[in-house]
């Protein structure tokens, strides 16, 4: 293969790379009614004026399976902590004791758990669809490179591959979703 068709496949591939860790991503936000510290990776905090994630002004923990707790390195970093985590709309209603904050994770209803599969499951369509984009860019680029003198036979088997790569992340994709979907109905 031509160093381009390369290059093509490589740049697919990178693409639906990026597509699994933003998938990632979104379902840590889906808590699955047991603490974890990176359910509170996204809250940030005022420290001196700028905004910060918890984790740089504080050590997050989880003691139990229902319980997160946030020791700040300063005790003056109590109360901001204590009202961005409820100011993130995580349904967590944090407590201190003047020296650390402690938030009771509520279980979910099945109802909840329910609605909550159904957004892992629409966040895995979001990520198959980037998948399709990714393989979609790529053949359109093999088909113009074709039009400037590419031979087919080299084409077909850029494309082959392409698709390959697609199946195999929509299989990766599959089997976050299921392990997720089994988490958040675990009770």
């Amino acid at each position: 293969m031509t160093e381009e068709v390369q290059m093509a496949i490589a740049e697919a591939e990178d693409q639906m790379k990026k597509a699994i860790e933003h998938l990632d991503n979104e379902l840590t936000k889906i808590r699955a009614g047991k603490a974890h510290p990176t359910m509170l990776d996204m809250v940030k905090v005022d420290y001196y004026g700028s905004f910060m994630p918890i984790k740089q002004v504080a050590n997050v923990s989880t003691p139990d399976a229902r319980t997160i707790t946030i020791q700040p390195w300063e005790k003056a970093m109590i109360n901001p902590i204590s009202e961005a985590v409820m100011h993130a709309n995580l349904g967590l209603n944090p407590q201190n004791n003047g020296e650390l904050i402690i938030i009771n994770v509520p279980a979910l209803t099945e109802e909840r758990r329910k609605d909550l599969g159904k957004r892992a499951k629409a966040d895995g369509e979001h990520a198959k669809v980037s998948l399709r984009t990714a393989r979609k860019d790529a053949n359109d680029f093999l088909k113009e490179a074709e039009k400037e003198g590419l031979p087919e036979d080299e084409v077909k088997k850029a494309e082959a591959k392409i698709q390959e790569l697609t199946n195999a992340y929509s299989l990766k994709i599959d089997a976050i979703i299921a392990e997720k979907e089994k988490d958040i109905l675990t009770v």
